[in-house]
């Protein structure tokens, strides 16, 4: 009797989250039709996936453009809204890897649109605080179910696109995060101006409905809905025991040397997006003397190069690397490092210029930012791509201890000037695993030698 609750609470849960069951594929459907439902599922969950995970965004970027008033209002400084932030990300990049071998085994539709619900309701309540312990409960809370949002998008894509041509569409779908973050900054922006806890509200009720599109659209496995396999791949279900599984994962994630230096590298990458993303409006206001209205604008311009970006990077990847992702990242993490500089030695009489900048460093980071993931994904096979995803999106989110509380922290003791450059040396660092990435194979199907 005393191990019936537990026992029904999990038996609950694993009912609420199994993987949609396999639907016998009709003898008589032709090649043609196959390849045909394959054309439209895929449609389907690029753009609900896309759809999705901007909205993921709507409710954990709004904090960076409540800062200035939330900081003028209640007193807050610097270094105590960066531990905000840096609380957020570590349990955001806990959450991601942990949910990562759940996401292996679930069902992504279920996953991915419980996470948005329940950040949703972690931002009414952050809106509805005014103590930074408060504050930071909350946000904690949201950085944990936010880490429900890329692991199944992991799990579909492997499962739906074949290796050679996922890099060029996770490019696509990565324009995701610049669009919901572009997005949000500008309404925050405005919101901001009438009162610092719309910007948490409006786009929380915006989350909820996103949440049951998410529920009523996507779909889980292509066997799910009455599809074979994607060929060229192994079988999702060859690992069957928990010993199976967790030897599969040893040899595929946290043996590969590569996906190692990929994960090193994703934390550099981390500090030098989210130093703008998060800091970008603070900054412009304060070292710049742009407006906030006008900060908002910038950061969105930031996004949508970062959209031109991914789009490029994807296509180098797949067209001129032949999958190999870690050669492209070293070239763009160059590129965003050598933007930073130019973008810190620009004099603040020149807006324009910086602004031009900006959008230079965007263009460039988010390379990296949207084929790290993907890059580890093929590595370790769909077999365990979520894993692979989640452990080096945990490095990623690690870096907002440095990103978060350190910047804040370094902004207050040293000024802006010392700031630029740790994020000048943080690009060169990114920049230097990426080259020790350059003999990473393009993905690691059929691989018996991975190291």
């Amino acid at each position: 009797m005393e191990k019936s609750g537990p026992i029904s609470l999990r038996a609950r849960f694993l009912r609420a989250f199994a993987p949609d069951p396999a639907v016998p594929v009709p003898p008589d459907r032709s090649t043609e039709e196959t390849d045909e439902l394959y054309r439209q599922w895929r449609r389907r969950v690029l753009i609900s996936t896309m759809i999705g995970y901007a909205i993921y965004y709507f409710v954990r970027k709004n904090l960076s453009l409540a800062m200035p008033a939330m900081g003028e209002e209640l007193g807050i400084g610097k270094s105590q809204l960066g531990l905000v932030l840096t609380l957020h990300g570590v349990l955001y990049g806990v959450s991601r890897f942990a949910h990562g071998f759940l996401a292996d085994k679930c069902n992504a539709r279920t996953f991915m649109a419980v996470g948005l619900a329940a950040s949703a309701i972690m931002n009414i309540g952050f809106g509805l605080s005014s103590a930074v312990a408060t504050f930071g409960l909350f946000w904690m809370a949201n950085g944990w179910v936010q880490g429900m949002g890329f692991p199944p998008v992991t799990r579909l894509m492997t499962h739906w696109y074949p290796p050679v041509r996922l890099a060029s569409t996770m490019s696509v779908w990565n324009t995701s995060h610049s669009i919901g973050a572009g997005i949000v900054v500008v309404m925050c922006g405005y919101l901001a101006q009438i009162d610092w806890r719309l910007c948490f509200y409006v786009p929380a009720l915006i989350a909820l409905a996103g949440s049951v599109f998410l529920w009523r659209t996507l779909p889980d496995t292509p066997p799910s809905v009455g599809l074979p396999e994607v060929a060229g791949t192994e079988s999702a279900e060859t690992t069957d025991t928990p010993g199976e599984f967790r030897e599969m994962l040893m040899r595929y994630v946290f043996r590969n040397k590569y996906i190692w230096l990929l994960a090193g590298a994703n934390f550099f990458v981390y500090i030098v997006r989210y130093a703008v993303l998060d800091w970008g409006p603070t900054l412009l206001k304060e070292f710049k003397h742009v407006q906030l209205s006008h900060a908002g604008w910038m950061v969105f311009g930031f996004e949508v190069c970062g959209v031109l970006g991914m789009l490029a990077c994807g296509w180098l990847t797949d067209k001129i690397f032949g999958g190999r992702g870690a050669r492209a990242c070293m070239f763009y993490m160059a590129g965003a490092t050598l933007a930073v500089l130019a973008f810190w030695k620009t004099p603040t009489t020149s807006p324009l210029t910086g602004a031009a900048l900006l959008c230079v460093a965007g263009f460039f980071i988010y390379g990296p930012q949207a084929l790290i993931g993907i890059a580890v994904a093929n590595l370790a096979t769909k077999r365990a791509a979520a894993t692979a995803a989640g452990f080096t999106g945990f490095f990623g989110y690690a870096s907002t201890v440095v990103s978060g509380w350190g910047i804040g922290k370094m902004v207050e003791t040293y000024g802006w000037d010392h700031t630029f450059h740790f994020l000048v040396g943080a690009g060169v660092a990114g920049t230097l695993l990426f080259a020790a990435a350059w003999g990473a194979r393009a993905h690691g199907y059929g691989d018996r030698r991975i190291s």
